[in-house]
Order: C-alpha cells, then structure tokens, then sequence
C-alpha cells in the first residue's frame, strides 16, 4: 500500500506506547516525600512526564535550592527500578508497531527516559528489534528541543515534512511544531485533551486502536 503522507513515524514512550504515567506521578510524589519537600498533586507530577529528569524534577517543584534536584532524581529512579518491571504496553501496542513495520514505514522513538531506562523498557517489552531508532533526553536536548526529531531524521535520511511525532504531552506536539514536523496526540496519556488539542495536532486519537486504524488509513 501506498504510503500517503509519512514515511518516518516516531512515538514517545511513557503514555504513549507503554502504560506508565501513574507510575511515574506515584514515583515523583515518592521522590518527593523521601525528601521532606512539597508533595506534588497528580495534575502538577503529570505535566512534566516526558521531560527529562532533570528538568522534570526543576519544573515539578521549580525554585527549590538547586542542591535538591539531584536527591529527587536518585529518589525517583530508586522507587521507578522498584516498579517498572510490573508495567505494560497499552493494549493494541505490539500489534500496531508490526503492521507499521511490515508496511514499510521507519519506525523511531523519542523520550524523555534516559538511554538506560529505554534500553531495559525495550528489552522488557521484547521491542529492541522493532525500532529503526530512538532517541532519549540524556543524548541530546529535552523536548520540547527539536534536537531529537533533527537527530532522528539525519540518522534516518528522512524528510522532516514526512515525519510524524506522536505523543500524549504538549512536549511532544510542541517538539513536533518546532521541527517542522507533524503532530498527533493520544489522548490516554499524561495530559489532558483540551491542553492538546490546543496545539492543533493532526489528529487526536482515544485509543491505541483509533491510532492504528487512523494510520492505515491516513499515514
């Protein structure tokens, strides 16, 4: 089948592909806590899920003294290693990925996870060999940067004007926005639907099956 407007597809991780996000705002409220500092609500610890580490924990509990934020990174990863094990792809994930990948498509992540994290994830979900790349926020610049969609690209000698980032954060469809490239949100995810839609993403989908069949139909 003829490819209609993308030839590059790139997903985000936690929220997107892999079900995560409470997780992650369980581990940031715990990171937090271990610390003595404000606990963070689950709207403010959702928001910055895609960002990486560091900017996350600056931008969950901004103006503490600067000290503090490596403590909150080795406290996150500390309680993160203790439940990642436990976590899944959304359902409908595996199955979307090899139609892509049999139709022809590159097929590349870019995360806010650091390059350990997304290795283990992967090797977890049995998806090292899925990917033709990834990128994560301890390689280049955090999203919303466009370092990880220009990287992406080179590597992959694709058009910019025919990659597509999907994502379920204004991170990813902001990045998408400033590389030129298009954006798609998933509405399962971290943040909310009028916070992406505001972002005009080509398409909003409320599953993994809407975004399957949108892509066979569309992509």
């Amino acid at each position: 089948m003829a490819k209609k407007q993308f030839d590059l597809i790139v997903f985000d991780w936690d929220g997107t592909l892999m079900d995560s996000t409470a997780t992650i705002v369980a581990c940031i409220q715990a990171a937090a806590k271990d610390l003595g500092l404000p606990i963070p609500d689950k709207k403010q610890a959702s928001y910055v899920i895609g960002l990486g580490l560091q900017d996350a924990m600056q931008a969950v509990l901004p103006g503490l003294d600067s000290k503090y934020y490596p403590h909150m990174v080795e406290r996150y990863r500390y309680h993160y290693l203790a439940k990642d094990k436990g976590l899944t792809l959304f359902d409908g994930v595996r199955e979307m990925l090899k139609d892509l990948s049999q139709q022809g498509y590159f097929l590349a992540v870019a995360t806010g996870k650091s390059r350990v994290g997304l290795n283990r994830a992967l090797d977890a979900a049995n998806l090292l060999s899925v990917f033709d790349a990834t990128r994560c926020a301890d390689e280049t610049f955090s999203k919303p940067h466009p370092a990880m969609l220009h990287e992406l690209t080179r590597e992959l000698g694709q058009d910019m004007q025919r990659t597509v980032m999907i994502g379920d954060t204004t991170h990813d469809l902001q990045m998408a926005i400033n590389a030129g490239a298009a954006g798609i949100a998933v509405h399962y995810g971290a943040h909310s639907a009028p916070e992406l839609q505001a972002l005009n993403p080509a398409y909003a989908a409320a599953s993994v099956f809407e975004l399957h069949a949108w892509l066979n139909e569309n992509a």
